[in-house]
């Protein structure tokens, strides 16, 4: 009986082991998407829950700053969560400990993307941005990256 319970258990919990990158940060390409290399081998991260301000919107290379200086200050791991449709490994992004999801979210450089993560705290991380006037939610009528990449722009 006794062993029983004990392949049980392993069995539980090795199925709901959480699966960890950690590596080296090699490039940036936005404010929610660079490519982590592990050993020898480039993986194309996108941080999950979160969606910054597209190349070409107020606050784009804001984000991608602030990406880049968080990535270089320590220790790189990333809670895989899924891949996206390109590939990409979605995931939840730790620097020394520190959430850089919530981060962007906090400075008010990312849209809490319901559409992925219904998390309530990070809609209040936004919402408190969003009252403060920080980052992207500084611009009148900040329009949502989902929104831009189809199209919808303010006329030049």
């Amino acid at each position: 009986m006794m062993s029983r319970l004990v392949i049980l258990f392993l069995l539980l919990t090795g199925s709901c082991a959480t699966n960890y990158l950690t590596g080296v940060p090699v490039s940036v390409a936005d404010g929610d998407t660079f490519t982590l290399l592990v050993g020898n081998v480039p993986h194309k991260i996108r941080l999950h829950g979160i969606d910054c301000p597209e190349r070409g919107q107020p606050f784009s290379r804001v984000a991608t700053q602030f990406t880049k200086t968080m990535l270089a200050s320590g220790k790189v791991r990333v809670r895989e969560m899924g891949t996206d449709r390109y590939g990409r490994v979605v995931g939840m992004v730790y620097v020394d400990n520190v959430n850089l999801n919530e981060r962007l979210l906090e400075a008010g450089l990312a849209w809490h993307y319901t559409d992925y993560d219904q998390n309530p705290h990070w809609a209040a991380l936004e919402q408190a941005a969003r009252e403060a006037r920080r980052g992207l939610w500084q611009e009148p009528d900040a329009i949502a990256p989902w929104r831009w990449r189809k199209g919808d722009r303010p006329a030049r």
